[in-house]
């Protein structure tokens, strides 16, 4: 197929865009900044100049695919009605990239019990309303003639395919460190977050494109780890002492209140059983902390 991908720049997007290379797709990307064009071609993706604002660059690259993959942003609208106008009729597969922290609970580092599943969504907080909406006009445009589907990843580790584009957590919590000397978490760092590893995302959403029923939703899931425990094998890794407690407002004044309080001090635990039963998927890894100790690349103190 003749895949369209936005965000092909950017950690998720460019691995999707790579790996569907490799599996013998063509795939054209939206990429913002010209430097990163040369290392997108030596992947096999042909880059496009834009952005999500640009409106009549989103319509004819999507109309001149057999399907568009929205990495870039779950929370741009006026990029996803650009795309669902451009695909209505067409039958294409639409996918949409959303995030966990729409079930998530703003702790502050505490754990709970609740687990959500696909068929059973809580109602959004104010925080988290918005997104939702796009995921809903996302599969509501199943009813257009779209073969849309919502990507619902969680804590997403790995390494990339384009140079030195970066996952969302973690590095936050690497660059803290870095900076300070001391790694921390939000609170006592026992909220847990389901994750998975950013090649076995990338299969998914090849999966996805080829298989997805239309209008579904998918969780993109294959474990979870409390903070406390990432952050504690990240401080070995790094060398550090033991991770240290953060209050919330000082966490706040780091990362800002959306990744303090939901990304980091939030808990997100979700299972995503669609993916296995309707597009036989089988991830790779299960163990973030795992592959923190035994795989990342050693940060610099």
């Amino acid at each position: 197929m003749k895949v369209f991908v936005t965000g092909a720049g950017g950690f998720i997007g460019g691995t999707i865009a790579a790996h569907l290379v490799r599996a013998g797709h063509t795939v054209s990307g939206l990429v913002r900044r010209p430097e990163q064009f040369a290392a997108l071609e030596s992947l096999g993706i042909t880059p496009v100049q834009g952005d999500l604002d640009d409106r009549d660059t989103l319509i004819a690259q999507a109309r001149a695919a057999d399907a568009v993959i929205n990495a870039a942003s779950s929370d741009h609208r006026g990029a996803v009605d650009a795309l669902i106008g451009a695909l209505e009729g067409s039958g294409k597969a639409l996918l949409h990239t959303s995030g966990s922290s729409i079930v998530g609970d703003a702790s502050g580092g505490e754990a709970t019990d609740r687990i959500y599943y696909e068929d059973a969504l809580p109602a959004p907080t104010a925080d988290k309303a918005p997104r939702v909406a796009i995921d809903d006009l996302v599969l509501a445009a199943a009813g257009r003639g779209v073969k849309s589907a919502v990507l619902c990843n969680t804590l997403i580790y790995g390494v990339g395919a384009v140079p030195g584009a970066a996952s969302v957590q973690l590095p936050r919590l690497i660059r803290q460190a870095q900076k300070s000397g001391v790694m921390r978490h939000v609170g006592r760092g026992l909220n847990i977050w389901s994750n998975v590893h950013v090649d076995d995302v990338a299969e998914l959403y090849r999966l996805a494109l080829e298989k997805t029923p239309a209008g579904t939703f998918y969780f993109v899931e294959s474990g979870e780890a409390n903070f406390r425990d990432m952050t504690t094998a990240l401080a070995e890794v790094m060398g550090l002492g033991a991770p240290q407690d953060w209050p919330l407002e000082a966490a706040i004044e780091e990362w800002g209140y959306e990744m303090a309080s939901y990304g980091l001090g939030s808990n997100s635990r979700v299972r995503g059983e669609r993916a296995r039963k309707l597009l036989g998927w089988q991830p790779q890894r299960h163990s973030v902390t795992e592959w923190i100790r035994a795989e990342m690349p050693k940060p610099q103190r």
